[in-house]
């Protein structure tokens, strides 16, 4: 499997040329290419909000054998996966991703930018201790997300323009194990996500970079950075098999479709 490393570079080098500090979309009012793969932030999937599917992302992250975030490559990519929106992952903030994956045709993708959730998970209560409030979950899950020191997306190499548009709440709290009562685990999210239309067949890029500029304690200098290469409708191997092929009319033999 290669990796094209150039997305991932150059994403990191515009986060360095931001400082961590200071959004440098800001002035920049011209839509591009990667913009009009977007949904808004209000758009839906068959009548599920943004803020429904990330609540889903959550749930679905959390029920994985593995979680997906942790994913180095790409090889957990079909976890899971289920109806009209496909799941992309970011990372616990502690390695650089590299991954590639095959997609069905059709799929919108959602893409975790960066993000929070805060749980209130009943059987980590003391005894006597009352279950938070959803209020006060969702305060907790916003603190960092007021505080975005940069955010670079790139969508097949053409830079997303303004990612501080995109953050999301969740619509109240949710259960973050579905077919548990809400108050087992109680959970809120907040955060920055990508909603993409679905991609033409062939080839793509989705690369990210995202810190956060708050406390030094716990996520609070958490920083994203990872790449996904998405082969949309399956890949095509083209074999290099010689001499049979060359100076034919029909040029080189398609191997096959995985």
């Amino acid at each position: 499997m290669r990796i094209m490393k150039t997305g991932l570079a150059v994403a990191a080098m515009l986060l360095i040329g931001a400082g961590g500090i200071t959004l440098s979309h800001a002035g920049n009012s011209t839509r591009t290419a990667a913009d009009e793969m977007l949904l808004p932030p209000e758009g839906a999937v068959d009548g599920e909000s943004v803020g429904a599917l990330t609540a889903r992302w959550w749930q679905w992250a959390e029920r994985m054998p593995v979680a997906p975030f942790l994913d180095p490559d790409g090889r957990l990519c079909e976890l899971g996966q289920e109806g009209k929106v496909w799941f992309l992952a970011g990372t616990n903030g502690k390695f650089n991703a590299q991954r590639e994956c095959v997609i069905p045709a059709g799929r919108h993708i959602l893409v975790p930018v960066i993000n929070m959730r805060q749980s209130d998970v009943r059987n980590r209560r003391a005894a006597d201790a009352l279950p938070i409030p959803c209020k006060t979950l969702q305060h907790a899950a916003a603190v960092n997300n007021e505080r975005l020191g940069s955010a670079i997306v790139l969508i097949d190499g053409v830079r997303v323009t303004d990612v501080k548009r995109y953050r999301v709440r969740s619509q109240g709290c949710f259960p973050l194990i579905p077919g548990m009562d809400e108050d087992f685990a109680r959970t809120a999210a907040d955060g920055y996500w990508l909603l993409l239309k679905p991609l033409p067949p062939g080839r793509h890029t989705v690369t990210v970079g995202a810190n956060y500029a708050a406390d030094d304690d716990g996520f609070g200098r958490m920083v994203q950075n990872f790449e996904y290469v998405l082969h949309v409708g399956g890949r095509i191997d083209i074999a290099n098999e010689e001499p049979a092929w060359r100076g034919r009319a029909d040029g080189p033999r398609v191997a096959g479709v995985r």
